[in-house]
């Protein structure tokens, strides 16, 4: 079943949000107000800006949007404005409301705002917390990267490729790991796309550069036959199934 959404009305911007859901309005997107409340679990800093909140509908994430890279030198959080469904939160929100609808391993939206500043905007997304899992790369520095885990990845990997949902940032900080699933995280600028070898090859191309850049060829002994043979057999399967 597809998630109704609504649209509520914010000073400077608007709040999307699951229609299910009651009460969420722009204080959701205030760390203060959740700490005025207890609820707030953790913040970090660095460029996600994530808040771990407890909220009327369960435990969530909340991210502010930041940017990285030299252009976060002159605008550390603001966004040209190119229209409503264009800003990042929105976006994010809709493909993983796509995802979920798929039932696609993705952590479930809850709520999206975005608030106008001239011809530039600011942006957040609150969406269900995924509990007890352990990143990729953490699994990797912890030497818990093996085959049969290489291969799980790469079949979740293939699953959202086969749905032809492709991933910006497609590396080992972004996989999370349970004890009963892995999850893809973080699809800020990710997009639906036709289907093609190329980018589907590429975005692979950007998970393994990933795990070499973690120290991954120099941790496992034979990475190539190990870890990266699974991975790519694990994907292969999945996407021709």
């Amino acid at each position: 079943m597809m998630m109704q959404e609504q649209i509520r009305e914010e000073a400077g911007g608007k709040v999307l949000f699951d229609a299910a859901l009651a009460g969420v309005d722009g204080d959701w997107f205030d760390p203060a107000f959740w700490r005025d409340r207890g609820a707030l679990q953790v913040q970090g800093g660095g460029r996600g800006g994530v808040a771990m909140i407890d909220t009327p509908t369960g435990a969530c994430v909340l991210r502010h949007y930041h940017r990285g890279g030299l252009v976060a030198r002159f605008s550390r959080d603001r966004y040209l404005w190119t229209g409503e469904a264009h800003t990042r939160s929105f976006a994010e929100f809709r493909l993983l409301a796509h995802c979920a609808g798929l039932k696609l391993p993705a952590p479930e939206p809850v709520a999206a705002r975005f608030c106008r500043h001239g011809v530039f905007y600011t942006a957040d997304l609150i969406t269900r917390r995924i509990d007890d899992a352990r990143t990729l790369a953490q699994c990797l520095a912890d030497g818990r990267l093996d085959a049969d885990l290489a291969r799980e990845t790469g079949a979740l990997v293939a699953r959202f490729h086969r749905e032809g949902i492709w991933h910006a940032d497609l590396n080992a900080h972004n996989v999370l790991v349970t004890s009963e699933a892995l999850y893809l995280i973080d699809f800020d600028r990710g997009r639906l796309r036709a289907p093609a070898e190329a980018w589907r090859l590429a975005n692979l191309a950007r998970l393994r550069r990933s795990l070499v850049k973690l120290g991954a060829i120099e941790r496992i002994a034979d990475f190539q036959a190990a870890i990266w043979g699974p991975l790519v057999y694990g994907y292969e399967r999945t996407l021709g199934a």
